[in-house]
């Protein structure tokens, strides 16, 4: 697999910015890993499809919504390495097949099989499970959101190239958290002295302090709003990004995480010169702007 997609660079940013705080802020480019299995999703599938291949698999089967990135990118990963694809969607309306996400998916040779919202439910359930399985065929099932214990192992993968890129500690990592499985995996292999902040792209997250790991910390005033919401404010951010840097962002998860790492740094939350590296998860298939 390594030799499908390498490192992503580690680009230093501030200077490309107006109006930043006294940090040293760098961008990991995930979303260069690769054209279409981009970002974190790569980073999840990785070891999953190591896996399917070693335990024999031709098909993975896996869920998502009609604009899912995870659907996107298995879709995308299947045809690059030679997997067939089962896509359980969340919705029987047959208006959400004409997501572009749902197209694509469709044409790169993903079947997609549209379930109720109730059913959609029963997605863990083993009992459904083997109803997909004897529907559609012995199949390596992957997660909604692709997170489980092989998707950590691959998330973990990121901090030490942040450590060898940038050749020594951050101060912090940030990262954007829909499943949890990236800023787990960072947690994992960071350093004691690196605080990694995860910034939660869903409404109604409490937890703040992971006790079990006193250098995780969750931000949770950067939602915009909940899951897949926006704000006028946050589109301004993101297209004001995009101009000054020349970097794309979506604004489902990386421009919330880019929002509040600099307005995290400009009310003094990190140091005078602090070295900050923010994580760019990629996703961009799903990025709109006005």
């Amino acid at each position: 697999m390594q030799s499908v997609v390498n490192p992503s660079p580690l680009h230093r940013i501030d200077h490309l910015l107006t109006d930043v705080p006294p940090i040293r802020l760098f961008l990991k480019r995930d979303d260069l890993l690769h054209p279409q299995v981009s970002g974190n999703k790569w980073r999840k599938l990785k070891h999953n499809l190591l896996a399917a291949r070693a335990e024999g698999h031709n098909t993975l089967l896996t869920f998502g919504g009609a604009r899912s990135n995870h659907l996107y990118a298995t879709a995308a990963a299947g045809q690059l390495l030679g997997f067939r694809t089962v896509g359980v969607v969340r919705g029987d309306e047959p208006a959400l097949l004409q997501s572009p996400t749902i197209q694509f998916c469709q044409q790169v040779g993903m079947l997609i099989h549209q379930v109720s919202r109730t059913a959609y439910r029963s997605k863990e359930n083993q009992a459904f499970l083997a109803e997909l399985q004897a529907q559609f065929g012995p199949a390596y099932v992957l997660p909604e959101g692709g997170t489980n214990d092989l998707a950590i192992q691959g998330t973990a993968e990121l901090m030490p190239e942040i450590l060898t890129q940038l050749g020594q500690a951050p101060d912090a990592v940030c990262c954007a958290v829909g499943t949890g499985g990236t800023i787990t995996g960072i947690a994992q292999t960071a350093p004691p002295e690196t605080a990694v902040l995860g910034f939660m792209a869903l409404k109604g997250w409490h937890q703040t302090l992971d006790p079990t790991r006193p250098n995780l910390i969750y931000q949770t005033d950067y939602h915009f709003g909940g899951y897949a919401k926006t704000t006028p404010e946050l589109l301004r951010f993101m297209i004001d990004f995009e101009a000054r840097t020349g970097i794309l962002i979506e604004q489902v998860y990386t421009a919330k995480m880019l929002f509040g790492v600099l307005d995290l740094a400009r009310n003094g939350f990190f140091r005078e010169d602090a070295t900050v590296v923010a994580v760019h998860t990629g996703g961009l298939q799903g990025r709109t702007t006005p």
